[in-house]
């Protein structure tokens, strides 16, 4: 993988500009995290439960190790970026990138990455 892919996850999203991926190592920025879950979601999350260290790092310390693009691309495809796949973008990738403004830049990510 190429140095400035690092940070960049499976799915394209930046990583460093993640809040659960800064508080890894930011506990007041966990805290944050864990006060908004509780008064937005009224989910109670421990902190030590805010981290991830990215797609590539210990899935028991990823935040969703039960991502479906995780477990389609290297799972089960065994592949380092969506972009990677004979099927990119497929629909399902392209309605995931519907639902917010990150992952439509996400998916704009990958297709960059991919003419490189």
């Amino acid at each position: 993988m190429k140095q400035e892919n690092q940070m960049i996850a499976v799915c394209g999203l930046d990583c460093n500009g993640c809040g659960i991926f800064q508080a890894t190592n930011d506990p007041q920025r966990a805290q944050k995290i864990v006060d908004w879950f509780k008064k937005e979601r009224n989910e109670e999350v421990k902190i030590e439960d805010i981290r991830c260290l990215n797609c590539r790092g210990d899935r028991t310390k990823h935040w969703s190790p039960d991502c479906w693009i995780l477990q389609c691309c290297v799972d089960k495809k065994g592949l380092e970026f969506c972009y990677e796949c004979e099927d990119f973008p497929c629909d399902k990738l392209s309605q995931w990138a519907k639902t917010s403004k990150g992952y439509e830049e996400a998916l704009n990510r990958l297709k960059e990455m991919k003419k490189k």
